[in-house]
């Protein structure tokens, strides 16, 4: 019998035979996993929203809910990794054209280091990908507190309509100490799902406002000025805060930058909470 003409990967070697020599990443996480896991070498193209050390240099095929078939194609991939239900149409075009896709869908911090493992295996760097989710888990925890007060919190992902932060934004503000439990909707697959009412945020009445709109800088001052929004707590205090997209937006290890920064404003807005509470005893 005739053996297939393909070599398999020994214990031995690290030959890379078995694995996408052409990578494209559809998603802005997903480049920046490749990156980190030394595979950078093998991204061919990526999306508009991709890091900017990823971009240089390469062929961006796409925003992220639109592709330019015309320039993948010749490319002549390996792999085409994509996220989400917003990508799927993408995903079932390429399919379609006998394309190789992994299309990942993490919702939640968890979520994210599998992706982070299963990127890494797909693409021949299991032991990197290991090293990687575990940093990020680590890193993550040292993150973790439980100190009182708990402030209440508002996320903003998009304004029109008011959609509030998906599943690992909502996870990240509790590790962190802050109080999103309101507007938490873990079990939602799709951003109509998180859709909250002006009405709800202020009888919510949140002492700290994070916001982030996926693809455009946000307004601070918009916020501040909504109708009916001044009786907010964090607009009376000025508690509005805009969190970068890249860092909080795209899922994976990158968040990270996010997670610190909402952690060092709920820290800094504790430490003036305490100290109202203790001027306001001494007066008494």
């Amino acid at each position: 019998m005739r053996r297939l003409p393909i070599r398999m990967q020994t214990s031995k070697g690290n030959n890379r035979d078995m694995f996408p020599e052409r990578i494209i990443c559809l998603s802005a996480e997903s480049a920046d996993i490749c990156d980190r896991l030394g595979a950078a070498d093998r991204v061919v193209a990526v999306s508009a929203f991709a890091p900017g050390s990823m971009r240089g240099g390469r062929a961006v095929v796409g925003g992220f809910s639109t592709l330019k078939m015309e320039d993948l194609l010749p490319l002549e991939p390996d792999l085409v990794i994509t996220f989400s239900d917003v990508q799927a149409q993408i995903s079932a075009d390429l399919i379609r054209k006998h394309y190789t896709v992994l299309a990942t869908n993490q919702r939640s911090l968890r979520g994210i280091v599998k992706a982070i493992l299963l990127i890494g295996r797909a693409i021949g760097c299991p032991d990197r990908a290991e090293k990687l989710a575990s940093d990020f888990e680590r890193q993550l925890w040292d993150l973790c507190r439980d100190e009182e007060p708990h402030p209440r919190i508002y996320f903003e992902e998009w304004d029109e309509p008011l959609i509030t932060g998906i599943g690992w934004i909502s996870e990240a503000i509790k590790l962190v100490g802050g109080d999103e439990t309101i507007f938490s909707r873990p079990d939602a697959k799709s951003s109509r799902e998180r859709q909250v009412e002006g009405s709800a945020v202020c009888s919510a009445d949140p002492q700290i406002i994070f916001a982030s709109w996926c693809g455009k800088p946000v307004d601070l001052r918009k916020i501040a000025t909504r109708p009916g929004w001044d009786v907010i707590s964090a607009v009376k205090s000025g508690e509005i805060y805009e969190i970068d997209s890249p860092d909080i937006l795209q899922p994976g290890p990158g968040v990270l930058e996010g997670v610190k920064k909402i952690s060092a404003i709920i820290e800094k807005w504790r430490g003036k909470s305490n100290r109202y509470d203790a001027d306001s005893t001494e007066s008494e």
